[in-house]
């Protein structure tokens, strides 16, 4: 592995670049077969919720689920750098919550919530992670606030969406996101 001081060939950025948005705009498109084609093994890791999705089958259901959730989920790049492994994208992301987001009911509120996601490439050039990172309650914050809080079905909505929230954040971490090791920074 080369340094991390070390850049690739600026052939290889464009290429890696270019992996990257083809990925943004498929998973816009909701093509799943053309997004999960961008990794040899398709591997997300959410920073907040502490939740990693490895493998085809459980990539699929976190497209699937968050997309019922949010079915006009889009995107708006903020800025896009280049690092010696890997591409990191800062985004805008934003979708109106028409559907179930696991516990937390719908409540047809619009949220728009910077992210960063690091996508990260091995010494093959082969992508092997998507890492996100995310405030969760920002984009509660947006979903609730949406809420009429003088009319009852809102109210019962709200009370529901708390429940929900409290319910998912009792959830333990993923092991794999808890072990880590420091890099070697004596060069």
């Amino acid at each position: 592995m080369p340094s991390r001081f070390t850049m690739p060939p600026e052939d290889v950025l464009r290429a890696r670049e270019k992996l990257v948005l083809d990925h943004f705009h498929d998973e816009v498109r909701q093509d799943w077969d053309a997004t999960l084609s961008t990794f040899p093994h398709p591997h997300y890791e959410l920073i907040a919720p502490m939740i990693v999705h490895d493998g085809d089958d459980e990539v699929r259901d976190y497209y699937r689920d968050t997309r019922r959730a949010f079915p006009d989920q889009d995107h708006e790049i903020i800025a896009l750098r280049h690092s010696h492994d890997a591409v990191i994208v800062e985004f805008w992301l934003l979708g109106t919550h028409l559907g179930p987001l696991g516990k937390i009911p719908p409540t047809g509120s619009a949220h728009r919530t910077r992210m960063t996601a690091y996508f990260v490439f091995d010494e093959h050039e082969n992508l092997t992670v998507e890492r996100i990172y995310f405030d969760q309650l920002t984009i509660l914050k947006q979903l609730l606030g949406g809420l009429d809080k003088r009319d009852p079905r809102d109210l019962v909505t709200l009370a529901r969406a708390v429940a929900g929230a409290v319910a998912t954040a009792g959830a333990p971490p993923d092991p794999r996101l808890l072990t880590t090791t420091p890099p070697s920074l004596g060069e």
